[in-house]
């Protein structure tokens, strides 16, 4: 049974449609935070306020003139460092979910602890290099909690799980995979690849239908952090919230590959089918 959407009342104003701080960007790589940026607001959010490396905030600003660019003062640097956690600490303030990790690079190890403090009670999205930060620094998971998400692909779970970068351990056995996941954390596990696995301790894990073979494409997972990201700062608990954007996001792709194929959407014209995605989904919750 999908979880249904959280409403949209007529006379609603953006303060009220959930504030998203995407945590992500570095240089080289300022089109991860673009696209999870972007598809957040085609997910409804009211704000999203982007933190991220000075180095690329000109080229943030072109691509998502409507998210809020908080970034440090040193344009030098490629991408946030240790002395960037006073930024990352005000920024969070008066937010209502996080997503961490598209494009962010190196260094996140240096200050991912220090912010977990401060991400207890908070619903957040760990993808990308905050995963390959967690699979160096594995005692952080035990910090994860029950709002919190990760969103690994088979590689970045082979890691998590200190099986090195064996992603073949993890597909040939995906099912087992994620529960040894749930058995580590508390946090949503969304093992991503076909039927990707939605699981948590305590709670059946969900295979989720949609989605075709075109999402193997670089960009396609910052999309979906997101989502999903979005879906938790409107007031979705978290499990519900993957769920709903893991079906979303590959419904999109359903219907880009019927319209072009699976080999020639790209992650961008994803965000851009999240509209009927989210149609389609309205429709499905209320049927099933």
């Amino acid at each position: 049974m999908l979880p249904p959407l959280p409403t949209r009342p007529r006379d609603t104003d953006k303060s009220q449609m959930g504030r998203l701080l995407v945590i992500a960007g570095s240089q080289g790589m300022a089109g991860a935070a673009a696209l999870s940026a972007e598809a957040a607001m085609r997910s409804g959010c009211g704000y999203v306020y982007v933190a991220t490396a000075a180095c690329i905030a000109p080229q943030l600003t072109a691509a998502i003139p409507s998210a809020i660019l908080r970034h440090s003062m040193h344009s030098q640097h490629p991408s946030l460092r240790w002395d960037d956690l006073p930024l990352l600490f005000d920024a969070l303030r008066d937010v209502d979910a996080v997503v961490i990790g598209p494009g962010l690079g190196e260094g996140v190890d240096e200050w991912l602890g220090a912010l977990l403090d401060r991400l207890v009670s908070v619903p957040t999205v760990f993808d990308a290099d905050a995963l390959n930060a967690m699979a160096r620094r594995r005692e952080l998971l035990a910090r994860l909690t029950s709002c919190h998400v990760i969103t690994p692909h088979a590689g970045e779970a082979a890691r998590i799980l200190g099986w090195g970068n064996d992603a073949g351990r993890v597909n040939a056995a995906r099912h087992s995979a994620v529960s040894e996941l749930c058995t580590v954390m508390r946090a949503v596990a969304v093992l991503k690849g076909a039927d990707s696995l939605i699981a948590q301790r305590g709670a059946p894990t969900v295979v989720n239908p949609t989605g075709n073979a075109g999402l193997a494409k670089a960009g396609s997972g910052d999309v979906l952090s997101g989502i999903l990201g979005a879906l938790l700062a409107r007031g979705m608990r978290a499990h519900d919230a993957a769920v709903a954007a893991v079906w979303i996001h590959g419904r999109a792709a359903d219907l880009l590959a019927g319209e072009v194929g699976e080999e020639s959407y790209i992650a961008s014209d994803l965000a851009r089918a999240l509209g009927r995605a989210f149609t389609q989904y309205a429709q499905a919750s209320m049927q099933a």
